[in-house]
């Protein structure tokens, strides 16, 4: 064997097309094999230790493969430093050859910090805090900054230049650059400033009128924040729209615990009338108002027996009035409703009477701020309201509809002479029709 080793390398000297091919194909081999055992023999014993922590069956962190990435290093270097060796190559070849293992190790190395950078923001997103601090946006300018220092270092490798040189360019394009990345720059700014000032978290119910935006954040990134709708599409806002724009974030009033009811039921004016004292009796038989009547008899006792004509005429008296009754009759259920928050502001009161009526508005807050459960209890209340308000001789307000119209014009045929000679026949059945006062 040893014999014919001399012989071997004298035929390769005399073959040396030969011999550079035999030396490439034992390099490639070796830079294969490098990477076999780095994948079958080095990344099975990484695992192994990874298996001991709480991330070893993690799918999104298997999925990012930073180790794998990291491993397709090996057989670079191989061929780097192995083709060197290889006899009777021109020396472009190995140039070229060495540039290209070298831009590629830049371009597995800064693949691999990318999802380094993933998997940290995957942990961190697990976090109880997450929420209010996303990092999301940070992440992604510095994978920007990686690639770019990536590409400067790679265009660097392969021309065999100092990388000093394109980065001693760049001022030059500095205005370019600052065009080209101005919307990268300016969502920069407005990621800083939402996360400081913890305006917008993942999971926020926001409303953006100008631009149809109602619904829950489901992702905070450099570029836009993900909203979904309430009919479930999505809308993706700009970054930098939510600090040049106005916007409505419901954060508080889920944190609160109470949910706002603010409407108005809007009465008859003219069903609003003073009580007699046998009405006023009969109302209470309703429990809230038992107390309440009492001590506002009491009271309306003594001061007409000091007012002075309060018996000549009932005119100067103090008396009760159906809707007031109402309105404290409102506020006292409501203080029994076990889904009223008893804690937060609760009132009932009038509001300026309008052409539509005069509204009596209920102000308070749910214990919850569930959506249904939030609508649910709304609706129980006025429910109840508006068909209690007969027992107070009062009435809903409501514009007469086309079957109101039929029925008074057929309860009340009057001849028009005898109702109003004066006016003109073509205005008369309108007139005809209205009800006495």
């Amino acid at each position: 064997m040893q014999d014919r080793f001399p012989e071997l390398m004298a035929w390769l000297e005399r073959h040396p097309v030969s011999y550079t091919v035999l030396t490439l194909a034992a390099l490639i081999t070796l830079a294969w094999l490098a990477d076999w055992l780095t994948k079958h023999i080095l990344l099975r014993s990484v695992n192994r230790v990874l298996k001991s922590t709480a991330l070893a069956d993690d799918p999104e962190v298997r999925a990012l493969r930073v180790i794998s990435r990291l491993a397709h290093v090996v057989p670079a270097l191989v061929l780097t430093w192995g083709i060197q060796a290889v006899p009777e190559l021109p020396e472009a070849v190995v140039t070229v050859v060495q540039n290209v293992c070298g831009a590629f190790i830049v371009l597995t190395v800064a693949l691999a910090l990318a999802n380094v950078l993933d998997l940290i923001n995957t942990v961190w997103q697990r976090r109880p805090d997450a929420a209010q601090r996303p990092i999301k946006g940070y992440v992604q300018v510095v994978k920007i900054v990686i690639y770019a220092l990536a590409a400067i270092l790679m265009i660097a490798t392969l021309i065999d230049r100092s990388p000093l040189i394109l980065l001693s360019g760049l001022g030059a394009m500095a205005a370019v650059l600052m065009l080209i990345f101005q919307d990268t720059l300016l969502s920069l700014v407005a990621s800083v400033q939402l996360s400081s000032n913890d305006m917008v978290r993942v999971g926020d119910w926001i409303q953006m009128p100008q631009i149809g935006v109602d619904g829950g954040v489901v992702d905070i990134a450099l570029h836009t924040v993900k909203v979904q709708n309430w009919d479930k599409t999505i809308t993706n806002i700009p970054t930098k729209r939510l600090i040049a724009d106005s916007f409505r974030n419901w954060r508080g009033m889920t944190e609160s615990g109470g949910r706002r009811i603010k409407r108005s039921v809007y009465l008859d004016q003219q069903s609003i009338r003073f009580l007699s004292d046998a009405e006023a009796q009969a109302l209470s038989r309703f429990d809230v108002l038992t107390d309440y009547l009492a001590a506002k008899e009491t009271e309306l006792a003594e001061w007409n027996a000091r007012a002075p004509g309060s018996e000549r005429d009932v005119v100067n008296r103090r008396r009760v009035t159906n809707v007031g009754i109402f309105r404290m009759y409102v506020e006292r259920y409501l203080r029994r409703q076990p889904g009223i928050h008893q804690a937060m502001t609760l009132m009932v009161r009038q509001l300026d009477p309008t052409s539509d009526g005069l509204p009596m508005e209920i102000y308070c807050f749910t214990n919850t701020t569930e959506w249904v459960a939030y609508e649910g209890i709304q609706s129980d209340i006025f429910d109840h309201l508006l068909a209690i308000l007969p027992e107070f001789g009062l009435r809903v307000f409501q514009h007469p509809s086309g079957a109101d119209l039929r029925t008074m014009v057929g309860a009340a045929p009057a001849p028009v002479a005898a109702t109003a000679p004066d006016i003109a026949p073509e205005r008369a059945p309108v007139m005809a029709a209205r009800p006495a006062p």
